[in-house]
């Protein structure tokens, strides 16, 4: 989330008034705050972020589909896919699919070999090649 949020210029909260309750008191926590209060991310349940659990393709796309809806950025271009191209669509939890249906409509995730693998854990480079892809259309 810190690499989204510095990647969009978002800054994190410095006066915390409310936050997720594991969000301790470490260099992210106000990246945690202002991801809470603007809507970027709802946690996993229960007012947690789980920031030390590893976070899924869906989870990691959900953020990114937040993150660009909330700035204004949401790309119009059609790539013309949808999620019924794909043969793990039921994979996608429900609370993902809108996110995902959009960026797969609009070009910016790709299949794996005509799967979405949203369960699949993300790593830092995968998302370093979707901010990548991005910000260079």
């Amino acid at each position: 989330i810190v690499m989204l949020m510095r990647a969009y210029e978002i800054d994190p909260d410095t006066n915390i008034t409310d936050n997720f309750a594991d969000a301790g008191d470490i260099w992210y926590t106000g990246y945690l705050a202002a991801a809470k209060r603007l809507g970027i991310s709802n946690g996993i349940g229960n007012n947690m972020f789980g920031p030390d659990r590893e976070i899924t393709r869906q989870e990691v796309f959900t953020l990114l589909y937040n993150t660009l809806r909330i700035l204004g950025k949401l790309p119009g271009s059609s790539s013309g896919k949808s999620l019924s191209s794909f043969s793990d669509v039921e994979d996608i939890a429900s609370w993902a699919k809108e996110a995902i249906s959009y960026l797969v409509e609009t070009g910016i995730i790709n299949d794996s070999g005509g799967k979405l693998l949203p369960t699949e854990t993300s790593t830092r480079a995968q998302m370093t090649q979707v901010l990548y892809n991005l910000m260079n259309q």
